[in-house]
């Protein structure tokens, strides 16, 4: 498993936790924190032990978006970094967790800005502290939305309301958040890391495989016809009809227990 000073890595219970570890800066993203968090998800989506991910922020931010001191300076230095980040750091990063056979829980812990907010909204879950908020920053440096935002973040609130978020770069708090549907609850700031880490045991130790093909057939019903969700929701069910977990639940169902779901 790799860890790095910038981006702390603990398990409990069959949960992941990822927390990005930059306090002194509001949890923004360099170059190193960008890899490091890249390969913590793939490691992650790879490790059979791990059946449900946390995401979260050490200090009073969850994440400030990109580190704008060191995309300015490689900018003055001539140095072409800056212009492939979204290839090749933020486009990975939200195809890991959008992609990611088992559940990503987002705890956000303070401000969730430009690309750490869009991280956000690709997770499944969004648990948000009371203290928390949410802004689209990219139009405050010139800049158009990226690690996924135009996709997920419409598809939270509606397209009107992306776009008002966008082209205003307001900032929204957690209450507004809630209301609009960005999160889906919101806890006072103390009980922000026992809550997260409550709902992520209770999906480790539910049917996650069922949990794989849940979030399959919803990101491909995004942007399919009716008809296609149809035959994916029809795969999806056979698939899962032949599985342990679901045999585990019929029978536990019948004997009035609680399934001991595995995973398979």
């Amino acid at each position: 498993m790799t860890t790095s000073d910038v981006l702390l890595i603990a398990d409990a219970d069959g949960v992941r936790t990822l927390t990005l570890n930059r306090p002194q800066a509001y949890n923004s993203l360099t170059v190193e924190l960008k890899e490091a968090l890249l390969a913590a998800l793939r490691e992650a989506a790879d490790d059979e032990t791990v059946r449900a991910v946390v995401l979260t922020g050490s200090g009073k931010a969850f994440c400030a978006g990109q580190d704008l001191k060191e995309h300015v300076g490689l900018l003055q230095a001539g140095d072409p970094a800056p212009l492939h980040t979204v290839k090749e750091h933020y486009n990975p990063i939200v195809k890991a967790i959008v992609s990611m056979a088992k559940p990503v829980i987002a705890a956000v812990n303070g401000t969730a800005a430009g690309a750490g907010a869009a991280f956000a909204y690709a997770s499944d879950l969004r648990i948000a502290a009371e203290s928390s908020s949410f802004l689209m920053a990219f139009a405050n440096v010139g800049l158009g939305p990226d690690s996924g935002a135009s996709w997920t973040l419409q598809r939270l609130v509606g397209y009107g309301r992306a776009a008002e978020l966008m082209l205003l770069a307001r900032t929204v708090e957690a209450v507004e958040a809630l209301r609009l549907g960005l999160v889906g609850e919101v806890v006072p700031d103390e009980e922000l890391p026992a809550r997260a880490q409550q709902v992520a045991a209770k999906l480790a130790n539910g049917p996650t495989v069922a949990y794989a093909k849940i979030k399959g057939v919803l990101n491909l019903a995004a942007q399919s016809t009716f008809e296609e969700a149809l035959e994916a929701e029809d795969a999806a069910q056979t698939a899962l009809g032949a599985t342990a977990d679901h045999a585990e639940a019929v029978e536990a169902f019948v004997g009035k227990r609680k399934p001991n779901f595995q995973g398979k």
